[in-house]
């Protein structure tokens, strides 16, 4: 009966200190890091006061120094349908008007893939991928220099319309455009 009492009140022991060690792991593998003990905490002395440096204000820049600014891409969105990464006969009216300023401007331009919230993570970035490359390909058969394109998929990450309903999630299904300096 001694052994026995003496066996559950070493189990118990055990199981109570692995699954203290547990609930560290899991902080750890959060990349969460456990509080000081408190002794540690009072050691810790505040930071002295530093003497304030003064700086005078910059010289102004003469005006032939400043760099030009960087044109203004004014290209439009490529919308899809739900699930989908194929080019509408909207909006291959819409990229063959942008398809102007190709011809206008020698600038690089990266390809932009996004997808609404419904889905995965990893199937977004798929499917906004496939939407970048059809965006490309699209630009690329009307005779956009392949080179002087980018793609890149963001996936549902940053949405353009926050909300939850048809109206938003069609304003995310796009492929945008953005210099690439």
């Amino acid at each position: 009966m001694k052994i026995r009492a003496f066996g559950l009140i070493l189990l118990t022991i055990v199981l109570a200190l692995s699954l203290s060690a547990c609930g560290c792991f899991q902080q750890s593998m959060k990349g969460e890091t456990a509080p000081p003990p408190a002794a540690e905490t009072a050691k810790i002395a505040p930071p002295a006061a530093k003497e304030a440096i003064v700086v005078a204000p910059p010289a102004p820049t003469p005006v032939a120094a400043v760099a030009p600014a960087v044109a203004v891409v004014e290209l439009n969105n490529a919308h899809f349908d739900f699930d989908k990464y194929d080019i509408r006969p909207g909006d291959a009216e819409i990229l063959k008007k942008d398809y102007g300023w190709f011809t206008a401007n020698t600038g690089r331009v990266k390809v932009e893939g996004y997808c609404d919230e419904r889905g995965t993570v990893e199937y977004n970035m798929v499917l906004g991928q496939k939407r970048a490359d059809a965006t490309k390909s699209f630009m690329t058969t009307m005779g956009v220099d392949g080179n002087r394109l980018e793609t890149i998929s963001y996936g549902k990450e940053r949405p353009m319309d926050p909300g939850h309903n048809e109206e938003a999630w069609a304003k995310n299904r796009r492929a945008h455009f953005t210099p690439i300096e």
